[in-house]
């Protein structure tokens, strides 16, 4: 079993930078494909980042694309977010997630482990 806790959410104004942390625990994800999903009121989770097993390979929704980075450090147990140049429509609580598996996907469905999300707000 794969334990996630995010953290690193907060109020900031647009334009602003923020990085998230997701700490994983319980087993090691140094085999497994992460992703960070988001969810905004009245709406559906929704894909945000993803990297397969050794950070090499990353795949990011086009409203992120360019100012968002994903990246992991095995040897901690640690998965970031790197966010940059945020923008109102960010506002959400952001998950993330492990898969069994090693590749990146895209699908909330591909993912069987999931964190407890923070909320980034951002305002105008």
């Amino acid at each position: 079993q794969v334990q996630l806790v995010e953290s690193g959410g907060g109020l900031v104004q647009a334009g602003a930078s923020l990085r998230l942390s997701c700490a994983a625990s319980g087993y090691s994800v140094s085999n497994l494909g992460l992703g960070w999903f988001r969810q905004a009121p009245g709406k559906e989770r929704e894909f945000v980042a993803a990297a397969n097993w050794n950070g090499e390979r990353t795949k990011y929704a086009d409203s992120v694309k360019g100012r968002f980075t994903i990246s992991r450090d095995n040897a901690k147990s640690i998965m970031y977010l790197q966010m940059n140049i945020l923008e109102p429509d960010d506002t959400a609580v952001y998950y993330c997630a492990a898969r069994g598996g090693p590749l990146e996907k895209d699908n909330v469905n591909d993912y069987d482990w999931w964190g407890q999300g923070t909320q980034v707000t951002v305002s105008s």
